[in-house]
């Protein structure tokens, strides 16, 4: 259980919680979710989205979208990314997000944020905050949920088993097949690799 020690320094005043999804694969969009969570609130199975399985994060999401006060995402395109690099366009979307948001606290993970507001930057921060935690599983969730329907309209990716990350055998299709529209032209193994329709 994440002990909150963060939270615990706020509440209850409003904490959002914010994170990413999807910094490193070479296709689809960032994800970034921002959650602000009820006071004091607590539960036992919201942890690092990247600690827990594919069904128990669809659990959570649900009871996240239930439960939190507030949450909102961005969906940072290929293109977007391309233009500014993935480091700034996580920065970008989270500063969107905080600024956006109605708490006074903001927790990322491990991205400062220049913005009007008290703003603590937590390395693991997933692993550490409930508010990052939650975050981290909505904003992998609507990710992994937008890439399964890539997988439907290009299967020739399977993209529904690795959802973009550089595995082998999808570097052999990506090579099999060309690009589309939705890989990431900035990242090194796109670079070499034309688009085919």
């Amino acid at each position: 259980m994440l002990e909150n020690t963060y939270e615990k320094s706020f509440w209850p005043e409003k904490i959002i919680g914010i994170d990413e999804a999807g910094r490193g694969p070479l296709c689809g969009p960032l994800v970034v979710a921002g959650c602000i969570l009820p006071a004091f609130y607590q539960n036992q199975e919201i942890n690092d989205s990247k600690k827990l399985s594919a069904k128990k994060r669809e659990e959570l999401f649900q009871l996240i979208i239930k439960d939190a006060l507030y949450y909102d995402f961005k969906i940072v395109s290929a293109q977007e990314i391309d233009r500014l690099n993935i480091y700034a366009a996580t920065k970008k979307a989270m500063k969107e997000i905080a600024e956006k948001a109605p708490a006074p606290y903001v927790l990322s993970d491990a991205m400062p944020l220049n913005c009007d507001k008290e703003v603590y930057s937590i390395i693991k921060g997933d692993a550490k905050s409930i508010s990052i935690a939650a975050a981290s599983i909505l904003a992998k969730v609507l990710r992994d949920h937008i890439m399964m329907g890539y997988d439907i309209l290009y299967p020739q990716y399977e993209l529904s088993k690795h959802k973009g990350y550089p595995t082998k055998k999808h570097l052999m299709l990506m090579e099999e097949y060309g690009l589309q529209d939705f890989y990431r032209l900035s990242y090194a193994p796109c670079q070499k690799i034309k688009f085919r329709n």
